[in-house]
């Protein structure tokens, strides 16, 4: 297996029990998580020595997401100590026709004030098959994009593959900034992933498909693969494409293209959705264990749709399914019944 470097923020999550609305809340679960930490977690469930790169407090707020990555195996010795705060956010589960809900908070948390002195990037590199990070780093400050941008030279000097999950947030950046942002480091990556919504807001590639509409047909995608293709030179383009017919009911499927043929992956109806909280991330890991274990596109797609799907099933941030698991999912075993 391979060692895999992921980049970004790990937050403490805080979510009302069940389907309890925020304002009828008395308390709130913790759950720790956030993209690349996510992504971290998976790859270690399947076996990857995973590595997370961050900077947390030392006090014992910070304590707690160190420890929750440890629970799971991911390596945590290149995530720096210091700073004042631990990034919380709040999420709402919905249901039916009512929407989820985010609530952040996360301004001046240790890692949006870390300096690039904080990281060797060089000796973090060294011996990594893959670095993986989401557009959320580079949009929490000026100072993490710098970071983001240094991690991916050093990656490339050391002959890393690197990927990008584009993850477009509105709620900390503009269309604008994450386009002047992204597109250059977009000449660092090997394997680009988002959805119409991240493509279009944060490298302004627009998709023809009414995904609110519920029409996500992949021929939509073709053409926008085909321009980021050839203007950025990534190896793989992948989307996933999310039907939402209501808050806890999604159709589930993704795209991937290498250059040269398109692959659209089964369909998964996920009904009920128990949360679906880090399914994007399940998705990146599910991909780049496919990519590192298969070498054939199509089936590392479908083990990182069936591994996305089975995320919707599991409460918290955290995908915590093994390799078998997905494996089984992705042949077709989906009845649910009692494993004896």
């Amino acid at each position: 297996m391979g060692k895999i470097v992921t980049l970004g923020e790990i937050m403490l999550r805080l979510s009302p029990t069940g389907n309890y609305r925020f304002v009828q809340s008395e308390s709130f679960q913790i759950f720790p998580g956030g993209g690349e930490a996510n992504v971290a977690v998976s790859l270690a469930n399947y076996g990857h020595a995973a590595c997370f790169v961050s900077k947390l407090p030392s006090h014992e707020i910070g304590q707690i997401a160190v420890n929750a990555l440890r629970r799971y195996g991911v390596k945590t010795e290149y995530i720096s100590r210091g700073g004042d705060r631990v990034g919380l956010y709040y999420a709402e589960t919905g249901a039916s026709m009512r929407p989820s809900k985010v609530i952040y908070d996360r301004a001046h948390s240790a890692i949006a004030e870390a300096d690039i002195s904080d990281f060797d990037f060089d000796k973090i590199m060294e011996d990594a098959d893959w670095f993986h990070w989401s557009g959320i780093t580079p949009a929490i400050s000026d100072k993490a994009a710098e970071i983001v941008r240094v991690a991916c030279e050093a990656a490339k000097r050391h002959g890393v593959t690197v990927s990008v999950d584009l993850n477009f947030r509105k709620k900390l950046w503009t269309s604008e900034k994450a386009i002047s942002v992204m597109r250059p480091l977009m000449q660092y990556v090997d394997v680009c992933i988002g959805n119409e919504e991240d493509a279009n807001m944060c490298l302004g590639y627009k998709p023809d498909a009414d995904v609110e509409g519920g029409k996500t047909d992949a021929e939509g995608y073709y053409e926008i693969f085909k321009g980021m293709m050839k203007e950025f030179g990534f190896k793989y383009v992948v989307s996933t494409l999310r039907e939402s017919y209501s808050a806890s009911h999604n159709g589930w499927k993704a795209l991937i293209y290498d250059g040269k043929t398109f692959y659209e992956s089964k369909h998964y109806d996920i009904n009920p959705i128990i949360d679906r909280v880090g399914g994007g991330d399940s998705f990146s890991a599910g991909l780049i264990h496919g990519l590192l274990s298969y070498k054939d596109q199509a089936k590392a797609l479908e083990f990182a749709v069936a591994a996305s799907a089975l995320k919707h099933t599991i409460p918290g941030d955290f995908n915590l399914v093994s390799t078998s698991e997905v494996e089984s999912l992705a042949k077709g075993n989906a009845n649910g019944r009692v494993q004896r």
